[in-house]
């Protein structure tokens, strides 16, 4: 009901079918309650990440065309200045947060529209519609706008509640940012598709998430490595309090080894899942399950469900297991393209495989290991160096905390291998 009574106040405020919808915001019942109040009424959702800066904010804007931005009290300063910068927003709708209940003057207010009690006409959506353009992070070029269908979005929380064994007894938390496709389809679409309980923070640091997993008795709970890192560096983690949390997720970014058997060695109770995919896919493609976490350390598992993966050469042939080759994937929940990047999109696509930009090696049994992102490749004395087999290394001396292993300019070698180091309290090198 609530998300029908705010589909219908937003339809009263001009809000059409295929209308853009930006959301600038931290994680809230209110941002939940409009991701599926848009759906319902066949607005598209335009998620945006809340650390850009404001001119970032607003190329987005810009390039989606969208006309009316959702924000919260902490970003509304940087929603109205991205707004101001020759984008088409002409309203803005203030979302409640978990440190703000007072609404923003000038902003349509989220309690007054979801209390509409008129009617909501039929959009006449269609399965094939847009229900969502989820934008890259941009790191080589400015970000390109994904445009996932209703169908794309359905077919791939199957795939989630199937591999990832997401059920209707879970209770989850949701505590990375729901702007992040991660979070907000993979974990949090489908746990509300299952039927599911759900806890959502907008603060995802140690102390707070232990608390909310004592306190909740979460089962249930996603998020990236340098989040599980900082909970097994937390003088508040205990194992004794997290007895109820029976399933771990990570993924976002490739989880070091010696973390992962951390993590299994201090969690033994939690059956592991590691996650691998990218916006283009919705974003699932592969997963490892918690039979080969120890198994097959490093590796990002096999497809999924509704989803063809392979590792290929320059020609698009398979490569020999333990070869070097580019991730492809083929699957109902691939998005239709870049909005308004024709180019992009086929550069992107070899007739209906996606490529994923990704190099990984491929095992006789079909696991796949991801080594870099082809950009990432350090290319050092006319050698290719993969930054993630260097840094796996380095996590295996017992100092180390965090590690990222980048190339820089080199006179000498074009680029020399270079590692930034985080050490553990009271460690030294």
């Amino acid at each position: 009901a609530l998300v029908t009574r705010l589909a219908a106040g937003l339809s009263g405020q001009g809000v059409k079918s295929g209308d853009r919808v930006a959301v600038l915001s931290r994680n809230s019942h209110g941002f939940a309650a409009l991701r599926f109040a848009l759906a319902r009424m066949g607005a598209v959702m335009v998620p945006i990440n809340f650390m850009l800066k404001a001119e970032e904010v607003a190329y987005i804007l810009r390039h989606a065309g969208a006309q009316t931005l959702a924000t919260d009290s902490g970003l509304a300063d940087l929603a109205k200045q991205a707004s101001a910068l020759d984008t088409q927003v002409q309203q803005f709708v203030w979302l409640p947060s978990e440190d703000a209940s007072e609404p923003v003057a000038g902003m349509l207010n989220f309690h007054e529209l979801a209390a509409c009690t008129s009617d909501l006409a039929e959009s006449g959506l269609a399965s094939q519609d847009l229900a969502q353009i989820v934008y890259t992070s941009g790191t080589e070029s400015m970000p390109k706008g994904a445009m996932l269908t209703h169908d794309a979005v359905l077919w791939q929380y199957v795939s989630c509640v199937v591999n990832a064994e997401i059920a209707e007894h879970d209770l989850a938390l949701h505590a990375l940012p729901l702007y992040h496709c991660a979070q907000l389809d993979v974990f949090f679409g489908p746990a509300i598709y299952i039927g599911s309980s759900n806890v959502i923070t907008a603060k995802p640091v140690p102390n707070n998430l232990l608390a909310l997993i004592e306190k909740y008795k979460i089962t249930s709970f996603f998020a990236p490595p340098t989040v599980w890192i900082a909970l097994l560096r937390s003088p508040l983690f205990d194992a004794n309090k997290l007895t109820h949390l029976a399933k771990g997720y990570y993924g976002a970014s490739i989880m070091p080894v010696e973390v992962l058997k951390e993590l299994a060695s201090r969690l033994p109770k939690v059956r592991l899942w590691n996650l691998y995919g990218q916006t283009e896919i919705a974003p699932l493609a592969t997963m490892l399950g918690p039979d080969d976490q120890l198994r097959k350390p490093g590796s990002c598992g096999r497809a999924v469900l509704n989803v063809e993966t392979r590792v290929v050469n320059d020609d698009m042939q398979d490569v020999k297991p333990g070869e070097v080759g580019e991730i492809v994937h083929r699957s109902p929940h691939l998005m239709l393209g870049y909005f308004n990047d024709a180019e992009k999109t086929r550069a992107s696509f070899s007739g209906d495989w996606f490529h994923s930009g990704d190099l990984a090696t491929i095992d006789e049994e079909g696991f796949i290991s991801v080594v870099d992102r082809k950009k990432d490749m350090i290319k050092t004395g006319g050698e290719n160096v993969a930054s993630r087999e260097v840094e796996e290394m380095i996590y295996r001396l017992p100092a180390v905390s965090e590690v990222a292993v980048i190339g820089l300019p080199d006179p000498k070698w074009v680029e020399a291998v270079t590692a930034v180091i985080v050490l553990k309290t009271g460690q030294s090198l």
